[in-house]
């Protein structure tokens, strides 16, 4: 072996390292320095903690040197303020004031309490050299029946990690559930999402449509409520939605509370809906009065039934070529007007018009135009929702095309990464385990979010559709745009 500054068949030198001799106080110096610098940014991480304490002390001061009544006086004061505020502007008043303090209350009783046993049980702590490493715990939020837990990971550690111990954290920290989701735009952090209650197991009441257009968003339609007890709101314009869902898992509350939303706009011109229903109108037939087109197939003509659904889809292109004509060059999206309104194409059951079509002729036509308008319309405001039990490819051949996928209750757990990709359900999108006394509940995976979405969509009776449809059916002076005019 060769010695350091030595070559073959040379003597070694020896080097003689000088010793440095450090005074003490330097070492006390760099010892408290250090401390100081830790305790500083504590205060600049922690300053509502510190701001507490100031006020307290200030507090504590002043009610030494005039007496407690003043600020007794003070105390009534905010706390009225804080009532008014309550009253006059409640959902202001939960998200700065009560969820925060119930976060912070939460932090400190549950998660930070049970932080380290949490991490070692569940092997997210990493010890080298003796020296044990936790992640950290950034930030305790808590919304309605959730707990988000701001965590920053150790380096090495993915989602995927955490997801497979999401069962143990909850069964830790004493929650229902907890369900891992990334940060946007922060790759080393994650929230973890600890249900304390889920608000999900009673039905959702149909919210009230909107009396004008004004302050409707087509790009968010309020359809449902999330776990967090929030309205949710779902994207239309500029997207196609895939309702995957067996029997009776409320395919037809999505669709329903689609259509509630959209209501004022049905009826002030600036939505047209087309209605497909193979399964010869069982399912949108008590709200036909809002449909400009309701296709159902002809009873009388076997050759015809199924050709009727081809027409209306075919029609549904000619109206987005023509749009494609007048829109180059000048937008990207098309904006609905009622000249030009959005159109929405509701297919109650996809699969009878992707794979259980008879007619050959029939069923090339129809999965020719609805391949086109998938793959062209929404740009031009020609939007398609549809539903169906078999989220499988030879079933739906053009199921990647829908850039925005609802899961309600399936039977396999193999149809929730069909529906949503695959580690989906890893990550907490078990609608294979979805209770069939909850229709409704469903998963919703959209461009721009990293992980499904559980809500519960309202539920609308054939009361609210028969009210919906006497106070909102479109008015008569609009003409469907294309080239034939459906009968109802």
């Amino acid at each position: 072996m060769n010695h350091l500054g030595s070559t073959p068949g040379q003597t070694p030198v020896r080097l003689n390292m000088a010793k440095v001799h450090v005074p003490l106080s330097a070492v006390l110096a760099a010892s408290v320095g250090r401390r100081l610098a830790a305790g500083g940014w504590w205060l600049l991480r922690h300053p509502l903690a510190v701001a507490g304490a100031v006020v307290v002390l200030m507090a504590w001061r002043f009610t030494i040197a005039h007496g407690p009544l003043p600020l007794l006086v003070l105390l009534g004061v905010v706390a009225a303020a804080l009532l008014t505020w309550r009253q006059a502007h409640r959902s202001s008043f939960t998200r700065l004031v009560l969820c925060r303090a119930r976060g912070t209350w939460r932090a400190a009783t549950v998660y930070r309490y049970l932080w380290q046993p949490a991490m070692i049980t569940t092997s997210m702590a990493v010890r080298v050299d003796d020296m044990q490493y936790l992640p950290r715990l950034v930030s305790v939020t808590s919304t309605g029946g959730v707990d988000v837990v701001r965590v920053r990971m150790l380096p090495g550690q993915t989602l995927a990690d955490w997801a497979s111990n999401a069962s143990r954290l909850a069964q830790t920290f004493g929650v229902v559930d907890c369900r891992v989701r990334s940060v946007p735009g922060r790759a080393r952090h994650l929230a973890l999402w600890c249900l304390r209650s889920d608000p999900l197991t009673t039905p959702v009441e149909p919210f009230d449509p909107l009396d004008t257009c004004d302050g409707l968003d087509l790009s968010a339609l309020p359809v449902a409520v999330g776990e967090d007890g929030l309205v949710h709101r779902v994207r239309l314009l500029g997207a196609h939605l895939l309702v995957v869902g067996a029997t009776g898992s409320g395919k037809g509350s999505v669709i329903w509370s689609m259509i509630c939303a959209l209501a004022p706009a049905i009826r002030d011109g600036l939505v047209q809906v087309w209605a497909v229903d193979p399964k010869g109108g069982m399912e949108l037939a008590p709200g036909a009065g809002l449909f400009t087109r309701f296709v159902y197939g002809d009873p009388d003509d076997n050759t015809l039934y199924e050709l009727d659904f081809a027409h209306v889809l075919e029609d549904a292109v000619f109206v987005m070529r023509r749009r494609q004509a007048t829109l180059r060059g000048h937008t990207r999206l098309h904006t609905p007007t009622v000249a030009e309104p959005l159109i929405v194409v509701v297919i109650d059951e996809l699969a009878s018009l992707t794979a259980y079509v008879v007619d050959r002729d029939a069923k090339r036509r129809i999965t020719a135009a609805l391949s086109l308008l998938l793959s062209q319309g929404r740009a031009v405001g020609v939007s398609v929702v549809g539903a169906v039990q078999d989220p499988r490819k030879d079933v739906v051949s053009m199921r990647d095309l829908f850039p925005t996928r609802i899961l309600l209750r399936v039977t396999e757990p193999e149809h929730v990464a069909l529906s949503l990709g695959q580690g989906a359900r890893d990550r907490g999108a078990r609608a294979d385990l979805i209770d069939e006394a909850t229709p409704g509940v469903a998963y919703i995976g959209q461009d721009g979010m990293a992980e499904p979405v559980r809500v519960r969509f309202t539920h609308v009776t054939d009361h609210h559709i028969a009210v919906l449809t006497q106070a909102y059916a479109p008015r008569p002076l609009h003409a469907v745009p294309g080239p034939v005019q459906d009968v109802a």
